[in-house]
């Protein structure tokens, strides 16, 4: 029986939900931009499913999956808008996710404030038990008290309990008791174990995690269930893949289980749409840029691959300052988000400076024009205020931009910095590049990466508005607008294999490795990743496994990861460890500590299906018009001391395959748009993507 043909991809922003067909005999591909509905964002992706299907002749029954990110996990942790959680840990460590480490995000800063725990302490809870760190016990876990303690939390009404117990990825015997008891006396309840969440060692992160998880897991599951259900009841009987942070998807069963899991799953799209089309190109050093209504993420590629880590934070106080959020230790496409979107509200800060973001206008009330209730000023006002936007073409013609009200926006602010309107929607739009520039070449820098041999690939709906203008500051002379830009994200959900993988911690040196119990681990990792791959339907002689070890010398407080390749290890493979991570080591840091021993300390296998095979076939341009002639011009302000100057604007569908011109011009699509500043020129290449370049001379 033939599969059915159509792929398609759902991404909730908090502005605007995208979504994306593929006909993968055809390679055409079909979107929709929609602005995503409060409080219940399924609403959005449902209409907009029901839309993209009629508008594309194809019928419910020729999807074969679909692939859905969503910012829901991320927007509960940050509005702490989740489930009522209890915490139950070692007697003696329930204030460990208040105490943290000792570590202070700003010395200087004498009223630092830290992130407060998602589970508050009149609802965390010592539970007599003691494991240690070799995995034997020195104290039986309490049953007794363990069922006094079940009994309060329903009378409390909890909906969600974290286990998180010392030493439990040692010897998770203790939580696997605790959980059957907690689900046995309070069967309605949300339940996440430590063991199973984050399998690792370092207790705050790891109870950080675990918190998280459970205060997400009832809300996840209810809208995952309105999502699952809606789909079906529209006659798409599909599976339903859930995009993650590491750039895979897995099951929903999966994905109910580890909602935490998914806090990245929209931007990990734009990266893997930043990695596809710069591969298109002969791209291998890759910035890709994602600037969507709300925020800009970026990522870098190492060797042209993504590079993945499990430290991250989510819910910073301070939203672009490192330590200042809650720690989480779940895999995830290592991206820094640079700035504010296209939603992000200008203001004063308390030093009367201006500045943009975090806070957003999103989708509800909107930039103020929009014309639905915003009145602040956002970067789209200004946007609009330079000529940059179409007033009677934004997201395809679907919202009429009202000019005075981006004015009208701006007076106040303008006002109180002695400065014309164009003069601050100029202001506004600069500092939004400088600031996104800056924190992409520290995050480069950081790396040791020379972010100027990089392409910049640019996504979003306010990407390909802003690349030049971030490009200039980084050095970087080559951009890659692609086709559906302003639905990257989405498109990139399209790009993932279906992957899952697990950790754990085993700290040994290097001479001192257990091989038959470390074997043992990594065959039962290998066991439980294989059992998810397949349930979402990969044949078990296309799965992929990768091993990965985090190393350091001893003494040291953070490890290396070390790709090493996956076997049954014996001695000989302990040698090969040893120069993998000197390999490693030397790149990062340009010397080794010679006569230091080395330890490993946690072991990741990652259990992958192949990447899906899929064909992008350009639209062919319109034959409607002259290509060599701009649809009409407008003017444009591109320098602060000069007023604007009209500027040929483009109509994207009617550029055909060579097409070329020096900026500064404007080129229209119905989901983005795209700015070329003076020095740069654009034409249209490979696969119909827009190639921008910059003048060297």
């Amino acid at each position: 029986m033939t599969a059915p043909p159509i792929l398609l991809a759902v991404d909730i922003g908090g502005t605007f939900t995208d979504i994306v067909a593929l006909d993968l005999p055809s390679g055409r591909v079909n979107s929709e931009k929609l602005l995503t509905t409060y409080p219940d964002p399924s609403a959005a992706v449902l209409a907009g499913v029901r839309n993209l299907l009629d508008a594309a002749g194809f019928a419910p029954d020729s999807i074969r999956y679909v692939v859905h990110g969503t910012t829901l996990i991320t927007n509960t942790l940050i509005e702490r808008k989740g489930a009522c959680t209890a915490l139950l840990a070692t007697a003696g460590f329930r204030d460990a996710v208040e105490i943290g480490n000792e570590g202070r995000y700003d010395m200087y800063d004498l009223a630092l404030k830290k992130p407060p725990p998602l589970a508050e302490r009149r609802l965390r809870f010592d539970v007599p038990e003691r494991m240690l760190a070799d995995g034997s016990v020195w104290r039986p876990l309490d049953e007794a008290c363990l069922r006094d303690i079940c009994a309060t939390l329903r009378a409390e009404a909890i909906e969600a309990v974290a286990i998180c117990f010392l030493h439990a990825y040692t010897n998770p015997a203790h939580e696997l008791a605790a959980l059957e008891i907690v689900r046995e006396e309070l069967p309605a309840v949300s339940i996440s174990a430590s063991h199973q969440v984050a399998p690792g060692m370092r207790e705050y992160p790891r109870a950080s995690t675990t918190i998280a998880n459970a205060y997400v897991q009832p809300i996840s599951e209810r809208y995952m269930r309105r999502v699952a259900s809606g789909l079906k009841a529209s006659g798409i009987v599909a599976p339903l893949n859930i995009m993650l942070s590491s750039g895979g998807t897995t099951t929903l069963e999966a994905a109910r289980a580890f909602p935490v899991r998914l806090v990245e799953s929209g931007p990990a799209g734009g990266a893997l749409a930043g990695l596809y089309w710069g591969r298109l190109l002969g791209e291998k050093d890759v910035l890709a840029f994602d600037m969507g209504g709300t925020t800009a993420k970026a990522a870098l590629t190492r060797a042209g691959e993504l590079a993945i880590s499990h430290q991250s934070e989510v819910a910073q106080v301070y939203r672009f300052k490192r330590g200042s959020g809650l720690p989480l230790m779940t895999p995830m496409i290592e991206m820094i988000e640079i700035g504010a979107g296209g939603g992000s509200i200008a203001h004063l800060n308390p030093l009367g400076l201006p500045t943009v973001g975090p806070q957003s206008a999103g989708s509800a009330p909107g930039p103020a024009s929009y014309g639905i209730g915003g009145t602040e000023p956002t970067v789209t006002d200004a946007d609009l205020l330079l000529g940059y936007l179409n007033p009677d073409y934004f997201a395809g013609g679907g919202i009429k931009l009202d000019r005075e009200a981006a004015r009208q926006s701006f007076v106040e602010l303008a006002a109180a910095l002695d400065l014309s309107l164009e003069g601050m929607a100029w202001g506004a739009h600069q500092l939004v590049n400088e600031n996104m520039a800056a924190a992409a070449r520290v995050h480069a820098a950081e790396r040791g990466l020379e972010i100027r041999r990089y392409s910049m690939v640019a996504t979003g709906g306010a990407g390909p508005v802003h690349a030049c203008g971030v490009a200039n500051r980084l050095g970087i002379s080559r951009i890659i607008v692609p086709p559906l830009a302003g639905v990257g994200s989405a498109f990139g959900f399209l790009t993932a294999p279906i992957a899952f993988d697990f950790t754990r911690s085993y700290v040994a040196r290097l001479s001192d490795l257990n091989l038959t119990e470390l074997n043992g681990i990594l065959e039962d990792l290998q066991r439980e990743g294989r059992s998810i791959v397949e349930a979402a339907g990969v044949p078990a002689s296309e799965i992929n496994v990768r091993l990965h070890i985090d190393m350091r010398y001893v003494g040291q407080g953070y490890e290396v990861r070390v790709p090493f390749p996956m076997a049954m290890l014996t001695e000989r493979h302990i040698r090969q460890m040893q120069s993998a991570f000197e390999e490693e080591y030397r790149a990062f840091y340009g010397q080794l500590a010679d006569g230091v021993p080395i330890e490993a300390v946690n072991w990741r296998v990652l259990i992958s299906g192949p990447k899906p095979e899929i064909a992008f076939e350009p639209p062919q341009a319109s034959r409607v018009g002259d290509m060599d002639e701009a649809v009409r011009q407008r003017p444009v302000r591109f320098s602060p001391d000069q007023a604007p100057q009209p500027a040929p604007v483009f109509r994207r569908e009617r550029l055909e395959r060579n097409w070329s011109a020096e900026g500064p011009l404007i080129i229209e699509e119905a989901a983005s748009t795209t700015v070329v500043t003076p020095g740069w020129s654009a034409q249209v290449a490979e696969g119909g993507c827009l190639l921008l370049t910059r003048d060297e001379t």
